[in-house]
C-alpha cells in the first residue's frame, strides 16, 4: 500500500459565506483551526461540500492559501472539486500547487458522461501536470458515471494518483481494488466510515466532521490500535449526528444550518442553486440533533437553530464560470 501523504481525518470543509454569498473569510480561518485544533490532520477545500459548482477559480486558490497559513504543518491541504474540462481542471490544479496545496482530489467528469477510457485520460492528464498526490472522487450519484474497477487498476500505475475517496458504497469492489492495488482508500460516506475502516481504508474524508472531528479521530486512533470497542461506541455516538447531517437535505446546506445554530459560523448562506432548508426539513434535522448524545468535543447545550437566517440561497457577485 502506498504512503499516507493525505492524513486520515480529513474534512469535506464547508465554505462559510455572508448574507450576501460571498466568502465569509474570517469565518474560513476560525472554522479550520477549530476542527485541525480538534483532531483533523487533513482539510479538502471546495469540494462538492465546500459549494465548488459556485464558486470562482480564485477563491478555489484563496482557500487553499488561507487554509495553509492557518492548519500550518498541523494538516495536510488538499484542492478539491475539479472540472469537467480537462484543460480548465489542469489549469485549476497547476495553480492550486502554486498556492501551495499538498494534494488534489479530482472529482469524475460530471454531465457530459465520458466513456471509462475518457474518465482515464482525464485522470492522467491532471496528474501529468502536477507533482502533488492526487486522490480520485468515486460518486455516481453527483457524476452520473462510477469508476470502474478496471479504470482503477489502470489509473494506480500512474505514480501520481494514490488514493480513491469511495462515496460508491461497493464494499466489494473496494476489497477487491485494495487486494490488488496500492490505492489508499478514503470513506466518502459519513455512515460508513467504520466499515471502510474495517476492510482496510485509510481514513475519511467527511462532511460531519465539520460539526464534530473529535470523534473521528478517537475512531480512527482506536481502529489503527485494533480496539474496535471504541471505534464502535463512537460510530454509534455519530449516528443521529451524521442522520442529521445527512439525510434530510444536501450535506453542504445542513452542515452550515448546525454549524450557524451553534455559533460557530456567521451565517447558514449558501448559494443558489442550493438553498436553506424548508421548515420541514429544518424540524426534521432538529428532531435527529436532539437525540444525539455524548459526543466529545460537542456541546449542543448551545444550539439554536434558526430557520428564517437560513432560508433561501444567495447569488454572489461574480459566477464561477470561468469563460
Amino acid at each position: 500500500m502506498n504512503a499516507n501523504p493525505f492524513g486520515q481525518v480529513l474534512v469535506a470543509l464547508v465554505t462559510p459565506m455572508g448574507v450576501d454569498g460571498e466568502v465569509a473569510w474570517d469565518d474560513v480561518e476560525r472554522l479550520i483551526d477549530d476542527v485541525v485544533t480538534n483532531g483533523a490532520d487533513g482539510i479538502v477545500v471546495s469540494g462538492t461540500t465546500g459549494e465548488t459548482s459556485t464558486l470562482t477559480d480564485p477563491e478555489k486558490i484563496r482557500l487553499v492559501e488561507v487554509a495553509k497559513a492557518v492548519a500550518g504543518d498541523r494538516a495536510k491541504i488538499i484542492q478539491g472539486g475539479g472540472s469537467n474540462e480537462t484543460a480548465h481542471a489542469v489549469d485549476l490544479y497547476r495553480q492550486a500547487e502554486l498556492a501551495g496545496a499538498d494534494g488534489v482530489m479530482i472529482v469524475t467528469p460530471y454531465y457530459n458522461k465520458p466513456t471509462q477510457s475518457g474518465i482515464l485520460t482525464h485522470f492522467r492528464m491532471i496528474a501529468d501536470a502536477t507533482d502533488l498526490p492526487v486522490i480520485l472522487y468515486d460518486i455516481p450519484g453527483r457524476s452520473g458515471i462510477p469508476i470502474r474497477f478496471e479504470t482503477l487498476v489502470r489509473a494506480a500505475k500512474h505514480p501520481n494518483i494514490l488514493a480513491v475517496k469511495d462515496a460508491k458504497g461497493d464494499f466489494a469492489e473496494v476489497s477487491r481494488v485494495l487486494n490488488q492495488t496500492d490505492l489508499l482508500y478514503f470513506s466518502g460516506d459519513d455512515a460508513n466510515v467504520l466499515p471502510h475502516l474495517a476492510i482496510g481504508a485509510s481514513g475519511l474524508i467527511g462532511v460531519t466532521a465539520n460539526i464534530a472531528p473529535r470523534p473521528y479521530r478517537t475512531m480512527i486512533d482506536a481502529v489503527n490500535a485494533g480496539d474496535l470497542h471504541t471505534a464502535q461506541e463512537q460510530h454509534k455516538a455519530l449516528e443521529p449526528l451524521v442522520r442529521a447531517t445527512m439525510t434530510h437535505v444536501p450535506g453542504t446546506v445542513a452542515s452550515k444550518y448546525i454549524l450557524h445554530g451553534l455559533g460557530r459560523i456567521g451565517s447558514p448562506r449558501v448559494r443558489l442553486p442550493l438553498v436553506g432548508p424548508e421548515d420541514t426539513e429544518a424540524a426534521l434535522i432538529e428532531d435527529e440533533i436532539a437525540l444525539v448524545r455524548g459526543v466529545d468535543g460537542l456541546d449542543l447545550s448551545r444550539f439554536r437553530p434558526d430557520r428564517n437566517a437560513a432560508a433561501g440561497g444567495a447569488l454572489p457577485k461574480v459566477h464561477g464560470t470561468t469563460r
